[in-house]
């Protein structure tokens, strides 16, 4: 008997591409591309629509995106403006704080015929804010998101950078989502943002839950795992035990992988599972989108345990 294909998905992550220079040297990164390569990890097709410089840094971040498996095909160049870069710090327990350029070629996306047909096509789109901080950019991301189908599933993640967000962009952006992600911190800034005097995180996802008709929030605790929360039930995770090299991309691996689970309805439980042990694995790597141990999937699996 033949065996069916495996079911695939069209992945795409929306805004910024940018180079992060770190300590040791530099990596390709920002949410989008590091979200992108997860979801082509986990055996999606993964696409970056984003906008690099005609410099060195961009044709080195085509050449770097076409070895990982995702598809570079709506990228754009700007001959203008460069690639972006941001300058980025870890801390004693591998949490990161960044320094971003200004005026990036990410900051001038445009919304061309390509882009509203790969709309158009998309099973999953994730975006976020620091992508929207210029105004050109941030109405490209919405009119993206505008020509997606009723049944993309489009993905916030929260991403509260320095000034690079008001509260004008936090409720458009609120209202375009299907699921929303952020961490403990974020969403504390979320409800003063939005004036709520709501204290605790469970009774803030509930009120963005009703206020904006999102389907799911997803908190996330660092080292203390997460919570899944829809109107129904709230599904937490204790996280897994690692050493910690650094966390940079840990959060848009863990924004991959529910989107990956999501698009194929599996439990909560089971999203809450699978999410956390790769976070946990990129966080326990250097870098945002390190490569695959020799096991694969399987081997992460195995060696990663929880908390508890």
């Amino acid at each position: 008997m033949k065996e069916e294909p495996a079911l695939q998905f069209k992945i795409v992550g929306l805004g910024e591409l940018i180079w992060d220079l770190l300590p040791n040297g530099k990596q390709l990164g920002g949410a989008p591309s590091n979200f992108a390569y997860i979801s082509a990890v986990l055996g999606d097709e993964a696409f970056i629509a984003s906008r690099i410089g005609r410099d060195d840094l961009g044709r080195e971040a085509l050449s770097q995106i076409k070895a990982q498996c995702v598809s570079p095909l709506y990228i754009q160049t700007d001959p203008f403006h460069p690639t972006g870069t941001v300058g980025v710090s870890i801390g004693e327990h591998g949490e990161p704080s960044f320094q971003v350029n200004e005026n990036s070629a990410w900051d001038y996306l445009e919304f061309t015929e390509e882009w509203n047909q790969l709309a158009g096509e998309a099973d999953a789109v994730c975006f976020g804010t620091l992508g929207q901080r210029e105004r050109v950019a941030r109405q490209t991301i919405k009119l993206f998101l505008e020509a997606t189908r009723n049944d993309c599933l489009r993905i916030f993640d929260v991403n509260l950078r320095r000034s690079f967000f008001t509260r004008t962009v936090l409720e458009e952006s609120l209202s375009l989502a299907r699921i929303v992600k952020l961490n403990h911190e974020e969403i504390l800034q979320v409800a003063r943002l939005l004036e709520s005097t709501l204290e605790t995180d469970i009774e803030i996802a509930r009120m963005l839950l009703g206020e904006f008709g999102v389907e799911l929030i997803a908190l996330t605790r660092g080292a203390f795992g997460s919570v899944l929360i829809t109107e129904q039930e709230a599904v937490s995770h204790p996280g897994f035990r690692v050493q910690v090299v650094d966390t940079i991309g840990a959060g848009d691996a863990f924004t991959a992988t529910l989107t990956h689970h999501y698009l194929r309805r599996s439990p909560l439980s089971e999203i809450a599972e699978a999410t956390n042990r790769m976070g946990a694995w990129v966080a326990g790597q250097a870098g945002a989108t390190p490569r695959l141990p020799p096991g694969g999937l399987n081997e992460i699996l195995r060696t990663l345990k929880n908390t508890d």
